[in-house]
């Protein structure tokens, strides 16, 4: 019996190496650079002292709404295409729509599904992390539900803006399918503003989604770095919560010294004479730190001490 052997290129070609080798080459395709392009960190100062603001407000707002958030913070600002950026976010995902009157094009707000499933888990009474999703899209009931989150984040947002330029913010539509919320064309480029929120310590997280030329009436804003000390509402809610705070404070009448040998020669009902005179200056402590000079004085049927001037540091 003659025995006959197939050579390589025969055994490939029943294989149908080929053919294979045909088909990876058809899927080699050029990379577009342009995907991976971003802003350097920095070069958006202004809107990034914005979110600094909305972050504090927030976290402050939303504990209100969702009392075991830990934690709001803004990771990172940078420019993708907008294509990119969608491609990038899981599924299902809320997709909140908004307008930033007088500026003219839609906004757009994704809360993540990790983050949106956890909220409804800690609102439930569940554990502070999702559920299994199983590639689902939110119930009606589950949307009303986080519905309340979505206006905080925005009406804070609104609120920042306030002393710089004040917009109006309103919320177009909510959607859960990816393709019906498209604000710019696919290849257009966007400012994406990606914020975590640690939720009993999970964290999940949301994003802030801006088209690249939304800003342009306003660049000398975004590009600048302008003062935080111009944000009066923070600062009047700092002042209003200083104020609200408890101190303990004393007022020394006088300070006398005994000797040891004094003091065993007391006995029950020793009058000690305290000389008190109603110009001298005593110093009033504030937790135990003695801060000013005061004058002993009396208001109806209570003592009062009159506030004459601080303590300097050098002095106490």
């Amino acid at each position: 019996m003659s025995e006959e052997f197939l050579s390589q290129e025969e055994i490939d070609a029943l294989l149908g190496g080929e053919k294979k080798e045909e088909k990876e080459k058809k899927d080699v395709e050029p990379f577009d650079f342009s995907q991976i392009e971003s802003v350097k960190k920095g070069s958006l100062p202004g809107l990034d002292l914005i979110y600094e603001r909305w972050v504090k407000l927030f976290r402050e707002e939303s504990r209100k709404l969702i009392a075991q958030i830990n934690m709001v913070s803004k990771e990172d600002i940078y420019i993708t295409r907008f294509n990119s950026f969608m491609s990038k976010i899981p599924l299902p995902s809320a997709y909140v729509i908004f307008s930033m009157k007088p500026l003219k094009e839609n906004a757009l707000l994704v809360l993540d599904s990790r983050l949106v499933f956890t909220i409804i888990s800690v609102l439930f009474g569940g554990p502070a992390k999702p559920f299994k999703v199983e590639g689902r899209e939110f119930t009606k009931l589950e949307m009303k539900v986080v519905n309340d989150f979505i206006q905080t984040v925005l009406n804070t947002f609104e609120t920042t803006w306030d002393t710089l330029y004040p917009v109006s913010i309103e919320t177009k539509s909510i959607e859960l399918n990816p393709n019906l919320a498209k604000i710019v064309a696919g290849n257009e480029k966007v400012i994406i503003v990606e914020i975590m929120v640690d939720i009993d310590g999970y964290e999940a997280p949301l994003y802030f989604c801006f088209p690249h030329g939304l800003f342009l009436p306003i660049k000398e804003i975004i590009h600048s770095e302008f003062s935080v000390e111009e944000d009066a509402e923070w600062k009047e809610k700092l002042l209003n919560k200083i104020s609200t705070l408890e101190a303990k404070l004393h007022l020394e009448l006088c300070r006398k010294s005994f000797k040891v040998k004094e003091l065993l020669e007391w006995k029950e009902g020793t009058q000690i004479e305290l000389k008190v005179d109603k110009e001298d200056d005593l110093i009033l402590f504030v937790e135990n730190a003695p801060k000013f000079y005061s004058k002993l004085g009396k208001i109806k049927e209570k003592y009062a001490a009159l506030i004459k001037g601080r303590i300097e540091k050098n002095n106490e």
